[in-house]
C-alpha cells in the first residue's frame, strides 16, 4: 500500500487522500484520490500544477458519481524535483512522465479504485495524455483541456530552442532556463489585468493563495532541456495515428499559452473527437468563469457517461 502523502486543501469532497508512491526509475511522486462509485477520472494537470488546484474539479466529479485521481508529475507540485534549483521546470526525457502514469495506474489498482478509468487532461498533461493513449493506454474516453499539441512560437524560434538544448546537453548546460523566463515565472509574478489563464478573478486568487500558503508547490520557467524535450514530442505526435478513443478537445478563443492552430489540426485528423470553442475563454478551462468552466465539465461528463 503507498505511503501517506501530505494533501493541503479542504476543498475537495470528502474521503480525498493524498500518496506516495515510486515510479519505476526511483523517482518519488505523489498522487491523490478522491473515490467515486461510477468509476475513476484519472486527471493529468499541466505544467507547473499540483493536485491541491484540481479538489474543486474533483468535487465536480464526485457530484456526478465519479472519483478523481490526480498526479503530481515528476518536476513538480511535491513530486520530486529534478535539479538543484527547485523552480526550475525540468525533465531528463519527455517520456519519463509516461513512467508517472504507469506509477499512478498501478497504484490504482492497489487504491482500490473503482473502474471504468477516463482520462481529464489540461495543457502538458494533454500532450503526456496523448502520447499515453497513442501508445495503448486503456480508457474509454478523454477529455482535452487546451491540449499542449503545439506552442505559439515561430519555426526559427523553435529551431533555436532544440538546437540549443542539443548543443548544450553534452555540457550540461541544458539545466538552465529557457530564456525569457526564470524561477518567478509564470503565476508566482502574474498580475490578474490581461493575464493568458483565465477571466475569473476569484479561480485566479485561488491559484495563487495555493502558492502562497504552500510555498513548496510553486514552480517557475522550464530548463532548456525541457522546451527541447516538448518541441520534439509534440512534433512527433502529429506523425502519429489518432489513438481509436472518443475525444473532447476544448479550445478558448483568447488561447496564448498553447497554438490553437495545432489543436485545431490534430482534432480534424482524429475522427472520433468533437472539439468545442469557447469565445473569449482564456487557457485554463477547468479554472475559467463559472459558464465556460460548467460548460465543457458537463460535456465531458457527457462523453465518460456514454462511453
Amino acid at each position: 500500500m503507498p505511503e501517506a502523502a501530505p494533501l493541503n486543501t479542504n476543498e475537495g469532497p470528502p474521503g480525498g487522500q493524498a500518496f506516495w508512491l515510486r515510479a519505476s526509475d526511483g523517482v518519488r511522486l505523489r498522487i491523490a484520490l478522491w473515490p467515486g462509485a461510477r468509476g475513476t477520472v484519472l486527471v493529468l494537470p499541466g505544467r507547473t500544477e499540483y493536485i491541491e488546484k484540481y479538489a474543486l474539479v474533483a468535487g465536480d466529479l464526485a457530484r456526478a458519481g465519479w472519483g478523481a485521481l490526480v498526479i503530481d508529475w515528476r518536476g513538480q507540485g511535491l513530486s520530486d524535483r529534478l535539479a538543484g534549483d527547485a523552480a526550475l521546470g525540468h525533465v531528463g526525457h519527455f517520456s519519463d512522465y509516461q513512467l508517472d502514469i504507469a506509477a499512478a495506474r498501478t497504484a490504482a489498482g492497489t487504491l482500490g479504485c473503482t473502474a471504468p478509468m477516463p482520462v481529464l487532461a489540461h495543457s502538458m498533461g494533454g500532450c503526456i495524455g496523448l502520447r499515453a493513449l497513442c501508445d495503448g493506454l486503456q480508457t474509454p474516453a478523454a477529455a482535452f483541456s487546451a491540449p499542449m499539441w503545439g506552442l505559439p512560437l515561430s519555426r526559427i524560434k523553435q529551431l533555436g530552442i532544440r538546437t540549443m538544448a542539443r548543443l548544450t546537453r553534452p555540457l550540461g548546460r541544458d539545466t538552465g532556463y529557457l530564456p525569457t523566463t526564470g524561477p518567478q515565472y509564470g503565476l508566482p509574478s502574474m498580475a490578474f489585468a490581461d493575464n493568458p489563464l483565465t477571466r475569473d478573478a476569484e479561480q485566479f486568487a485561488r491559484m495563487q493563495s495555493h502558492i502562497r500558503e504552500t510555498p513548496a508547490l510553486a514552480l517557475g520557467g522550464p530548463s532548456l532541456r525541457w522546451g527541447g524535450a516538448a518541441l520534439s514530442e509534440m512534433a512527433a505526435l502529429t506523425r502519429l495515428p489518432a489513438p481509436d478513443v472518443p475525444a473532447l478537445i476544448g479550445l478558448g478563443g483568447n488561447e496564448r499559452i498553447v497554438r490553437p492552430a495545432a489543436i485545431r489540426a490534430q482534432a480534424a485528423r482524429w475522427p472520433r473527437a468533437e472539439l468545442v470553442d469557447y469565445p473569449g475563454a482564456e487557457h485554463e478551462l477547468l479554472m475559467e468563469t463559472p459558464q465556460t468552466r460548467d460548460d465543457f465539465l458537463s460535456r465531458a461528463l457527457a462523453l465518460f457517461k456514454r462511453a
